[in-house]
């Protein structure tokens, strides 16, 4: 059964988590934004060998499991002298994984753009950087919003990962509650319902972006 009245009263204890489960999963996200763009940025240079290296890291970044990400940064750098806080291997993680999800969004964006942009901006001499800054990404951010809401919102549901190397963020809180209620169930149910809140703000969100830069 699913105790309601533990779950009011645990509910102020499990939303502390919230600022870890928001932080990572936005940061992470802003972070992976700059080093996903800059990754299609170079794929696009068509140098055989930084091509090789980035089609290498958003293959093995896209096909290894968050949670080994997380554990190798957290329990496998030790043995190397290197200790970080539990925060920032989430940070690390999140946002070397989705760099590499990101870097696909945008390649397929760009990709998306009809060759005549590109003609018709060289056709007047424009140097590339300017082509990419004033033609092709403005069009390419309009594309790939939906992906990319995905995206955010499959971190935020990912966040939880965390949890599993201490990080105190909403599932974390949760577990420690139904460990000392011996109740998880209700636990689960709370936090499946905080998720699923932030992710339909999300939702609400991609949707607003998108009719906006419709227009």
């Amino acid at each position: 059964m699913i105790n309601l009245k533990l779950i009011w009263r645990s509910l102020g204890y499990v939303i502390e988590g919230l600022p870890y489960t928001l932080g990572i999963a936005l940061l992470s996200f802003v972070i992976g934004l700059f080093l996903g763009l800059l990754l299609t940025l170079i794929r696009r240079l068509n140098k055989k060998f930084s091509s090789f290296l980035v089609k290498l890291y958003v293959s093995m970044m896209r096909g290894v499991p968050m949670i080994v990400v997380l554990f190798v940064l957290y329990f496998g750098l030790p043995y190397y002298g290197i200790q970080l806080p539990a925060l920032l291997c989430a940070l690390i993680g999140f946002s070397l994984v989705s760099a590499a999800y990101i870097s696909e969004v945008f390649r397929a964006s760009i990709d998306a753009i009809d060759i005549g942009q590109w003609e018709a901006a060289k056709s007047l001499g424009l140097p590339y950087s300017s082509i990419i800054r004033k033609i092709i990404l403005p069009q390419a951010v309009r594309i790939a919003v939906p992906p990319l809401g995905n995206v955010i919102i499959d971190m935020v549901k990912s966040s939880s990962l965390a949890a599993m190397i201490t990080v105190p963020d909403i599932f974390q809180k949760a577990k420690i509650v139904g460990s000392r209620e011996w109740d998880y169930m209700s636990m689960y149910v709370l936090v499946a319902l905080i998720y699923w809140m932030l992710t339909f703000l999300l939702e609400k969100y991609q949707a607003y972006l998108e009719k906006k830069l419709l227009y």
